[in-house]
């Protein structure tokens, strides 16, 4: 049966560009945003991603990637030069950040009305372009439901108030949330992870926050409780792209389940242990997968169900 939801993602592409000691750079097309695009294009999922990509090999290069998997990619095509980053791996596969990146989104309509719409990581709080990201989750959030991952860049967040203002609002508008442990100990130091899901929840924002713990599993909370998973057992190449694989495997999971888009969106808020489950399930399952390869490569749907037998 062919797809009929459909998936917006707005957001940055990356080139990362992967150092390792004595080995030649290799470039990956990358962007927290555009990986989760591709991830859920790969399991099948119709997805338009509304993006930024400067006239040049990086931006051919990530174009054409996006494109194999079924992406509809749209550009204001204002951009002068496509952001990278430079990525160094510790010897656990462990990845550091280092970044040359501007968003300067312009206004542009998406080609259909979305069911839903993801967005998240730099796009949401690089200036000018954060601005025409918020305004549209705010024009579109009526009619689709809306998920966000701050994937918190430190070395482009500027003010930390700042930086954390954006999110809360990020927040508000959203009916699901994922983040790392790492991003919510950058944006609220000291507090326990869950706790930051019970109080995003207690606003009124977010129905449903999905906690990644990287090697210790990851956590669904909602105002009904908590649910925890643990990581299936992977050997680790590197961690590139494994936070936005869980997203695209949450996705894809919340979908298959009816809850994405406004018909969804009561069921997505409020989701019993059962669901939470499932959605955590496919989640860590594809991070597995992502992480057992070089670079931000999620499973396909033939990949994806043979990792759930590990989950």
């Amino acid at each position: 049966m062919p797809d009929t939801l459909d998936l917006l993602v707005i957001g940055e592409c990356v080139a990362d560009i992967v150092r390792l000691p004595g080995t030649a750079d290799r470039v990956h097309p990358g962007g927290s945003p555009a990986n989760v695009a591709y991830g859920l294009a790969r399991l099948g999922r119709t997805v338009t991603l509304l993006t930024q990509l400067g006239p040049d090999g990086h931006g051919a290069l990530i174009r054409r990637h996006l494109v194999s998997a079924g992406v509809d990619v749209r550009t204001d095509s204002s951009a002068a030069a496509t952001p990278s980053a430079l990525v160094t791996l510790d010897d656990a596969g462990g990845a550091a950040y280092t970044f040359d990146v501007t968003w300067t989104l312009a206004a542009t309509p998406p080609p259909r009305p979305p069911h839903h719409v993801h967005t998240g990581s730099i796009a949401a709080v690089a200036e000018p372009g954060a601005t025409t990201v918020r305004a549209a989750i705010e024009s579109l959030r009526a009619t689709a439901t809306v998920s966000y991952d701050p994937n918190v860049r430190p070395d482009l967040m500027g003010d930390h108030a700042r930086a954390v203002r954006h999110a809360e609002r990020c927040v508000a508008l959203s009916d699901l949330v994922k983040a790392s442990d790492e991003d919510l100990a950058w944006l609220y130091p000291g507090r326990p992870p869950q706790r930051v899901a019970e109080d995003w929840i207690a606003t009124g924002g977010p129905g449903l926050v999905l906690v990644t713990r990287g090697a210790a599993g990851a956590l669904a909370v909602t105002a009904q409780g908590g649910t925890a998973i643990a990581a299936p057992p992977t050997a680790v190449v590197d961690t590139v792209g494994a936070g936005d694989a869980f997203m695209s495997g949450a996705l894809h999971a919340l979908a298959a389940r009816g809850l994405l888009g406004p018909a969804g969106r009561d069921g997505l808020r409020a989701p019993d242990a059962g669901t939470r489950a499932d959605v955590l399930r496919h989640a860590v399952a594809a991070a597995a997968v992502t992480v057992g390869r070089a670079g931000a490569s999620p499973p396909d749907p033939a990949e994806l169900q043979a990792a759930l037998a590990r989950v």
